[in-house]
C-alpha cells in the first residue's frame, strides 16, 4: 500500500485545488470561440470533437452540441470538427486581442459509415445513456501509449485484471472484477460486433488475439448493457473497433523498433471514391528476442463500403492473420526465479505455436424510414492453433525420466527442483471454424406515450472444433504417433430486445431479455485412456443449454454534468464443451455458470476541467467454473466447479485538465487515474483436501489495481507521458497458500508496480511524427504469473524508437 500512497496524496490535492479553481475559471481563463454543432436536420450533435489545428487546444460539444474553447492568442485558426457518422467540417476563425467570436451555428452532413455492431451509440461517447460502467479508448489515446501490446491498453481501464504471459499480449489474459483472467474465458471478445475467440460459446478462448496496433478504438461494457450481445454476459463485452474507410484519399506509416530485434511496421491506405469507399491495412511485427520470446506475425486487413442508395449500405470485411513463435507452457521454478540469473531462459528452446486465421464478414444496414432500421451482420472464420511443446518431468525425488535428453534445470539438490527435458514431444493441434448471421431491427417510437429505443434480434451461430494431439519420440520432430483424435460440434440461437424509455429528461429507463440455446456434441474417435492406454473408440457425449437472460437499467441526470447509473442483469456462459468428458471416459452433465450481477455508479464533470467516474458493483456467482486447463496450471483436462462465489468493489476514474486549471495557454497538461479494489472470494463451504475454502480469495484476483498517466504536450510539437501500473498481491490456488511450490504454479504472487514513459516530437506541418517509449522504466524484476507451468517473469526494461508520416 506504501507504494500508492502517494496517489491519494495526489488525488486529495486534486479535490482541494478544485475548491478553489472552480471560482477561478472566470478569473484567469477567458472564452475565445464558441459554437453549436448541428446536424442538417438541426438536432445537436453531441460530444464531437472540436479540435484547433496545429496547437493543444481542443474540447467536445456537450450534450446540447454547444462548445467553448479558452485561451487562444491573437491570430488565424482553423477548427476542425469530428464526429463519429459525420463528415468532418473546418472553418476559419481570426481572432485579435481579447476579442471573443461565437461562430453561431455549424452544420454536420451525415458521413458513410461500415453498418456494423457496436456497444456503445457513436453520439454518446461520453456514456450520458449508458446504465452501465463502460469505457472508450480512442486511436490518439492508444497511439499516445506506443504500445506493445494491448495488454497496456487495457490497463488503462478500471476493474480489468491483465496478466502478461509472454510479454507481448499474443494470448490476452484479462480478468474483469475478479474473475479468472485464464485465456479471457469471462470476457466476451469482438472485433467490430463479430466474436473473435476460438469458439465463442465451447471454446471461448483467446488464442488469437487482434493486433492493437491497427485499432481505431476499444469498447470496455460492464453494465446490464451486456445481453444485447452474449453468449456470456459475466464479466463483461471487450469491443476492438477497426477504422472505416476515409471520406478522402489518406494513408499512414508506422514504424517501431527496439531492442532483441523487435519490429512492427504498420501501412493504412483508403479513400472513398463516389458512393464506394474501402480501407487496407498491413501489419508485420516480430522480434528475435523479447525476454524469452522470438515471433514474426503478418496481419492483413480490409474494408469495403458500398453505399446501394439513400437507404441502404453494405459493407466487407477481410482478415488475414499468420503468427509464428516460441511461445511455451513451461516456465521457471521457485528455486531458479530465487537463484535469479535465468529469468528469460529459452527451457524448451523448439518448442513453436502456429497461428492462422481467416476471416470474413458482411455487414448490412436498410433504413425503412428514419426511425425504423434493421442492421444485419454474418461472418465465419477459420482459426488453426497448433502447438508443439517439448515433454519435461519433475518429480519429488528428482529421478531423472528414460527418455531425459541430459538438459537439467533448476537444482536437484532441493526434492522437486530439477526441471528434466524429455526427448519427446506433444503436439496439439486444433482447427476451429465458425459461422453466423445476426440480424438487429432498431426502432425509434413512442408507443407507450415517452420516447423510446427499441433494439431487438436473433443469431443463428454454428462452431466445430478439430482437435488432434500427436506424440513425437524426438525433441522438435513434428510427426509421430496419433494419440487423440476428436471432433467438437455447437449449434446456437439467441433471440434478444433491450428498450430503452426516455421517462423524462433526466430518466432514462433501459430493459432487456435475452435467449440463449445452445447444443453441443463431443465425439472423441481415439484417445489415451488411464490404464488401458491409446484405443479408437466412439465416445460421443452430448448436451444442450437454455437460459433466459434478464437485464435492466437506468440512468438519471439531476444535471447536465452529472449522470448517475444502475442495473441489474443475469450473468450466464455456457460450459466448455471439451470438458463434456472425463478422461476415463465418463460422459459429463455439465452445468453453466449463473450469477446475478449488480452496480450503481456517478459520472460527472464537476468543472471544464474535472471529470470523475465511480462504480461499486457486486457479481453473486451460484455455480462459477474454474477451468482446469493446462494453460491454467492443471493437468490439461476437466474443470474445476468453484461453486458459490461472491465478487464486490469499487471502481473509480478522475481526469484531471491542469492546462485549464492553471491557463496555459501553449501547453496540454491532464492527469488520470483508474483505481479498482476488488473483494472475490469462495462463499460457501468447498473442501480441497482437508481445507474449506469457504472465505477464501479466488485465485488470480488482486485486490488493488492502479493505473496512473500523466501527459504533456506544448504547441511545439514535443509531448511526453508517464505512466504507473499497480497491481497487488494474489493467490495462485483456491487455498491461497502464501508459501511458494518448489514447481513455482502454486504460491502467492507479490505486489509490484512498473513506470513506463513515451516521448515525443511532431513536425505538424510534414505530417511527421517520431518517439521513444520505456517499459518498465525502473527495472523491477517480478512475477507476472504463476501460469501456465511455472514462473513468468515481468518484461524487464525495454527501450523503442519510432516515427509515423501521415499522407
Amino acid at each position: 500500500m506504501k507504494r500508492f500512497y502517494p496517489l491519494f496524496i495526489l488525488l486529495l490535492l486534486i479535490q482541494i485545488t478544485g475548491t478553489f479553481a472552480i471560482d477561478k475559471k472566470s478569473k484567469d481563463n477567458f472564452l475565445s470561440v464558441q459554437g453549436l454543432v448541428l446536424d442538417v436536420e438541426g438536432s445537436p450533435v453531441s460530444y464531437a470533437n472540436v479540435f484547433v489545428k496545429n496547437t493543444v487546444k481542443g474540447t467536445l460539444s456537450n450534450a446540447e452540441g454547444v462548445f467553448q474553447i479558452f485561451d487562444l492568442e491573437e491570430g488565424n485558426y482553423e477548427l476542425q470538427i469530428s464526429a463519429v457518422g459525420y463528415k468532418t467540417i473546418s472553418t476559419a476563425v481570426s481572432l485579435k486581442k481579447g476579442e471573443f467570436i461565437d461562430l453561431g451555428s455549424l452544420m454536420m452532413e451525415i458521413g458513410v459509415e461500415m453498418p456494423e455492431f457496436s456497444i456503445i451509440a457513436n453520439k454518446d461517447r461520453i456514456f450520458s445513456q449508458v446504465p452501465g460502467a463502460v469505457n472508450y479508448l480512442d486511436r490518439k489515446e492508444i497511439q499516445s501509449l506506443k504500445p506493445l501490446s494491448g495488454n497496456e491498453v487495457f490497463r488503462r481501464v478500471s476493474g480489468l485484471n491483465v496478466v502478461d504471459e509472454e510479454g507481448l499480449g499474443m494470448r490476452v489474459n484479462i480478468g474483469i472484477r475478479g474473475l479468472n483472467p485464464d485465456r479471457s474465458r469471462s470476457v466476451l471478445m469482438l472485433e467490430d460486433g463479430v466474436p473473435v475467440a476460438l469458439a465463442p460459446y465451447g471454446e471461448p478462448e483467446m488464442y488469437y488475439s487482434p493486433a492493437i496496433d491497427r485499432m481505431a478504438g476499444i469498447e470496455i461494457l460492464k453494465g446490464s448493457g451486456q445481453i444485447l450481445y452474449g453468449p456470456q454476459t459475466i464479466g463483461g463485452v471487450i469491443n476492438y473497433i477497426t477504422p472505416n474507410a476515409p471520406e478522402n484519399e489518406e494513408g499512414s506509416i508506422s514504424l517501431q523498433g527496439g531492442q532483441g530485434g523487435f519490429f512492427s511496421g504498420l501501412i493504412n491506405y483508403g479513400n472513398t471514391l463516389g458512393s464506394t469507399g474501402f480501407q487496407v491495412n498491413l501489419l508485420r511485427k516480430s522480434a528475435e528476442n523479447v525476454g524469452p520470446t522470438q515471433f514474426g506475425i503478418t496481419d492483413f486487413n480490409s474494408k469495403v463500403l458500398f453505399k446501394l442508395n439513400d437507404r441502404s449500405e453494405l459493407g466487407a470485411k477481410i482478415g488475414i492473420y499468420d503468427e509464428e513463435s516460441n511461445s511455451t507452457y513451461i516456465g521457471l521454478n521457485q528455486v531458479m526465479y530465487d537463484q535469479g540469473g535465468q529469468d528469460f531462459e529459452r527451457l524448451a528452446p523448439d518448442d513453436r505455436l502456429n497461428v492462422s486465421r481467416y476471416s470474413l464478414s458482411l455487414s448490412h444496414l436498410y433504413r425503412f424510414q428514419p426511425n425504423i432500421k434493421l442492421r444485419t451482420i454474418a461472418y465465419g472464420y477459420t482459426t488453426t492453433r497448433n502447438w508443439n511443446r517439448q515433454d519435461f518431468s519433475i518429480n519429488s525425488t528428482n529421478t531423472p525420466p528414460s527418455n531425459w535428453t541430459g538438459v537439467l534445470w533448476g537444482d536437484e539438490s532441493i526434492p522437486g527442483g530439477a526441471i528434466f527435458m524429455r526427448d519427446g514431444t506433444g503436439q496439439r493441434n486444433r482447427q476451429f471454424e465458425v459461422l453466423g448471421i445476426e440480424p438487429r431491427l432498431e426502432l425509434d417510437h413512442e408507443l407507450f406515450g415517452a420516447v423510446s429505443e427499441l433494439k431487438a434480434g436473433i443469431r443463428l451461430l454454428a462452431e466445430n472444433a478439430k482437435e488432434q494431439r500427436v506424440n513425437g519420440t524426438k525433441a522438435g520432430v513434428k510427426s509421430g504417433d496419433l494419440i487423440e483424435d476428436e471432433l467438437r460440434t455447437g449449434r446456437a440461437f439467441s433471440a434478444y430486445f433491450q428498450n430503452e424509455t426516455k421517462v423524462s429528461d433526466a430518466l432514462t429507463l433501459h430493459g432487456g431479455l435475452r435467449l440463449e440455446s445452445f447444443n453441443y456434441k463431443r465425439n472423441i474417435y481415439r484417445r489415451n485412456f488411464s490404464g488401458i492406454g491409446v484405443r479408437d473408440t466412439t465416445l460421443v457425449a452430448e448436451n444442450s443449454v437454455q437460459e433466459i437472460i434478464p437485464g435492466v437499467g437506468f440512468t438519471f441526470k439531476p444535471s447536465p454534468v452529472i449522470t448517475v447509473f444502475g442495473g441489474i442483469h443475469k450473468g450466464f456462459a455456457p460450459p466448455r464443451t471439451k470438458d463434456a468428458i472425463t478422461s476415463t471416459g465418463d460422459a459429463l452433465d455439465l452445468e453453466a455458470e449463473r450469477s446475478w450481477n449488480y452496480e450503481l455508479g456517478l459520472r460527472t464533470e464537476l468543472a471544464h476541467w474535472l471529470y470523475l467516474e465511480s462504480t461499486a458493483f457486486l457479481l453473486d456467482f451460484s455455480n462459477q467454473i474454474i477451468p482446469v486447463a493446462e494453460s491454467a496450471g492443471g493437468l490439461g483436462f476437466g474443470v474445476v466447479n468453484a461453486g458459490a462465489t461472491r465478487h464486490q468493489g469499487l471502481e473509480n476514474s478522475i481526469i484531471v485538465d491542469f492546462a485549464k486549471v492553471f491557463g496555459l495557454e501553449k501547453w496540454a497538461l491532464d492527469y488520470d487515474v483508474q483505481v479498482t479494489y476488488v473483494d472475490a472470494y469462495f462463499s460457501e463451504d468447498r473442501f480441497k483436501g482437508d481445507i474449506n475454502i469457504n472465505g477464501n480469495k479466488t485465485p488470480y484476483a488482486p485486490e488493488w489495481i492502479i493505473n496512473s498517466t500523466l501527459s504533456v504536450k506544448n504547441e511545439k510539437g514535443w509531448s511526453g507521458k508517464l505512466t504507473y501500473n499497480y497491481v497487488g498481491d494474489q493467490f495462485g490456488d483456491e487455498t491461497n497458500q502464501i508459501l511458494p511450490s518448489v514447481n513455482g504454479r502454486i504460491g502467492q504472487i507479490p505486489s509490484y508496480f512498473t513506470f513506463d514513459a513515451v516521448l515525443g516530437y511532431e513536425l505538424m506541418e510534414k505530417n511527421l511524427s517520431f518517439n521513444v517509449a520505456v517499459k518498465n522504466l525502473t527495472d523491477q524484476r517480478y512475477i507476472s504469473t504463476r501460469r501456465p507451468q511455472g514462473i513468468r517473469v515481468g518484461l524487464p526494461r525495454f527501450i523503442t524508437a519510432g516515427m509515423n508520416f501521415n499522407f
